[in-house]
């Protein structure tokens, strides 16, 4: 056995650097702080993949849930989920079965 075989091998800078940016984005995704966030309804529409205006008309319909920042209106990741869940459709247990 030789020095050489002691050393320990190579580590390629850009893979750490790669790695590094990795682990810092899950750690900033799986912060709280990401469950306050609120979206415009410029940022709800492109989410639910409406027009910020079929957005904005929902809001003052209150046909959505949303809530005031001030004087503006946001959702939230919750509201967002609810939109979408009243808007699933379960099919009829014999509709799978009609010819």
């Amino acid at each position: 056995m030789t020095r050489n075989d002691l050393a320990p091998p190579s580590v390629d800078s850009a893979l750490i650097e790669r790695l590094t940016a990795a682990v810092e984005s899950l750690v900033r995704a799986a912060s709280p702080v990401s469950d306050l966030r609120c979206y415009t309804p410029a940022e709800a529409g492109e989410l639910l993949g409406k027009t910020e205006n079929w957005v904005i008309e929902a809001i003052h319909a209150r046909r959505i849930p949303f809530t005031y920042i001030g004087k503006s209106p946001r959702l939230t990741a919750q509201h967002i989920r609810q939109v979408q869940a009243a808007g699933e459709l379960v099919p009829n247990k014999y509709s799978l079965h009609a010819a």
